[in-house]
């Protein structure tokens, strides 16, 4: 005689164990505030930046500073940041009033429609005066702290690019 196994004739329902909702990512080892990271994605890919402190959305603050290599305050995901050795002194910088709701845009400005394609005066985005203002009081700080680093040549560092060559051993290399 052969025995079948009872199967249901639905799928039961699997109650699975849900995550935590608003869990901040934790902050790599190799990440500090005043650690240089190289951007890997966007816009400014390839850009060295400073990194500030980590946001409660757990999003990274950078800057480039503007000045050096234009890269404005940004928040950026840490999986794409690669960490070098190099420090820079952020003593004087105060990012404590930057959080993520500085940077929020418009929900006005994400309405898409007939109109605002064919419209003639298209609206310019443009950046906040409290961005702005915060972004020169980071910028100053750090600038001046540039200045008078044992570096001579960190504020070029900063400038560079980052790029990889054909015969580049990314195992190999230490940043």
């Amino acid at each position: 005689m052969v025995k079948f196994a009872w199967y249901p004739a639905e799928d039961d329902h699997k109650h699975y164990k849900k995550s935590p909702k608003n869990k901040t990512a934790k902050l790599r080892k190799s990440i500090a505030p005043g650690t240089v990271l190289i951007l890997l994605a966007g816009r400014f890919r390839g850009r060295r930046v400073v990194f500030l402190k980590q946001l409660p959305s757990g999003l990274l603050l950078v800057t480039g500073p503007y000045k050096v290599n234009g890269v404005p305050l940004k928040r950026v995901n840490q999986a794409y940041t690669l960490s070098t050795s190099t420090k820079v002194d952020i003593k004087g910088v105060d990012a404590s009033k930057i959080n993520d709701a500085l940077f929020k845009k418009d929900a006005k400005a994400h309405k898409a429609g007939e109109n605002k394609f064919f419209a003639d005066s298209a609206k310019k985005s443009t950046t906040s005066e409290e961005r702005k203002t915060a972004q020169k009081g980071v910028d100053a700080a750090i600038l001046k702290n540039i200045k008078e680093s044992k570096e001579p040549l960190l504020r070029k560092y900063l400038g560079s690019r980052f790029s990889l060559a054909n015969n580049d051993k990314v195992h190999e290399l230490h940043f």
